[in-house]
């Protein structure tokens, strides 16, 4: 595994400086990309570090092309079956020199020492046509590292010899045509750490094998999956993590707590999942973001949330949980907006009501005695009247898994202290909250 970090470097700085090169008269430059997600997980390198590679060379005399016949023959084959071409891509694809196409970027390819096509960035293109094959595209460019498509018109099956893309480590369909089972070949391109699957049509079964990537960021909101989570959720060494928005059932996997030590951001919301909150997810000790809003989620807050010390975002809403809010959870310190409201709550501390008085803590239509906006006594009445209410493995519910300050001379300094409202304080900037939004409409 020391083989990726040097070709990352590479790839990266070979997209930026091409954003100048000339283009055929007539058509406009391309525009400067805007990622939204910045890497913070550094790659191992794709080469041993003795090796020597050749500088890089000017874009318009690149010398001799790695795989030139076989990139040129594709191209022209997905320029045909492109009808619609409104960012004027194609009229750019003419000629020997790839390297001047809108789109594509090269650079030296370490095991050939020669220039070769490292990045496709075809994102927000809004490409038309008939039948506009990724698979069969993608295949025919041995040496990507990079391929972004995102909001175009491209569909088909993915096929086994993606695992032969010996250098890919991005992969953006997002916003595209794909419709089917999980594309399962993807998981051959084990060098991948950017996956965005998100506002296709794909449903069924996640595979397990998934959440095994060694990934900085894994999206597949937006689709239709369903059935449970996989038990390996928690292998996922992931820093932003969606599931939002798919037809998801079952709990959440108590193995969650395992990405204790990467996971920064998880959406689970607008999905089915039933069941209580595993404690588990108290060992999040990174998280800063978690959304199980919109679901059928039961059961009480686990004491052990009180241990998320760099949550900011929390969402909560639209489930039917119950019991009391525990205090150590109002006591968190970077809590900037927790969102408990449309549920069954019946107790509030101290704490909480001071959040609450801050516009930091949202419990309306809970059923929370001496505070306005609740639900009515008949609708929470008939709530716990209906069933029994428990969870499994309630004896867990009051496990802490980190020292936070429980005594009576602590709450009554934490009572005391000055908390800002909402309005004093600096908003954060969550990124998967983005990838909700459909991407280049």
């Amino acid at each position: 595994m020391m083989f990726r970090t040097l070709i990352s470097a590479l790839f990266f700085l070979c997209s930026n400086s091409l954003h100048g090169l000339a283009q055929p008269a007539g058509c406009p430059l391309p525009p400067h990309p805007n990622p939204a997600i910045h890497r913070t997980r550094p790659r191992p390198p794709l080469y041993p570090p003795g090796l020597h590679l050749m500088p890089r060379r000017n874009k318009t005399d690149p010398g001799p092309l790695s795989n030139r016949a076989r990139i040129l023959f594709i191209t022209k084959e997905l320029k045909r079956n492109i009808t619609y071409d409104p960012q004027n891509y194609t009229c750019t694809w003419v000629g020997n020199n790839y390297c001047l196409f809108k789109g594509f970027f090269c650079d030296t390819v370490p095991d050939l020492n020669i220039t070769g096509l490292a990045r496709i960035t075809f994102t927000g293109a809004r490409f038309g046509g008939t039948f506009l094959n990724f698979y069969r595209f993608i295949r025919n460019l041995p040496d990507i590292a990079i391929f972004h498509a995102n909001s175009n018109n491209f569909s088909g099956p993915i096929n086994k010899n993606l695992k032969q893309l010996r250098y890919l480590y991005e992969l953006d369909l997002s916003n595209n045509k794909f419709l089917g089972q999980f594309p399962a070949f993807i998981l051959g391109a084990t060098n991948l750490t950017f996956v965005d699957l998100r506002f296709n049509t794909y449903a069924g079964i996640v595979p397990r094998r998934l959440f095994d990537l060694d990934t900085n960021v894994l999206f597949v909101n937006n689709n239709g999956f369903n059935q449970t989570i996989p038990a390996t959720l928690g292998n996922t060494p992931a820093l932003y993590l969606t599931l939002a928005n798919n037809n998801f059932t079952g709990e959440i996997p108590h193995s969650i707590g395992q990405a204790w030590n990467t996971l920064l951001e998880v959406l689970f919301l607008n999905n089915r999942l039933s069941g209580c909150l595993p404690y588990e997810i108290g060992y999040l000790q990174k998280a800063r973001v978690f959304d199980v809003g919109g679901n059928l989620l039961t059961g009480p807050i686990p004491q052990s949330f009180g241990c998320l010390f760099k949550m900011e975002l929390l969402n909560l809403a639209h489930n039917q949980f119950y019991g009391t809010i525990p205090e150590s959870l109002c006591g968190l310190k970077n809590g900037y907006n927790f969102s408990l409201s449309y549920n069954f709550f019946t107790e509030v501390g101290p704490l909480c009501r001071k959040l609450i008085s801050k516009a930091r803590l949202d419990v309306r239509k809970n059923c929370i005695s001496g505070l306005r906006e609740q639900k009515s006594a008949a609708e929470c009445n008939r709530f716990f009247t209906t069933q029994r209410r428990s969870c499994p493995r309630e004896s867990t519910f009051s496990i802490v898994p980190c020292k936070i300050g429980t005594t009576s001379n602590s709450l009554e300094e934490e009572e005391d202290e000055v908390f800002p409202t909402i309005d004093e304080m600096t908003p954060p900037s969550p990124v998967t909250y983005s990838a909700l939004t459909k991407p280049h409409h």
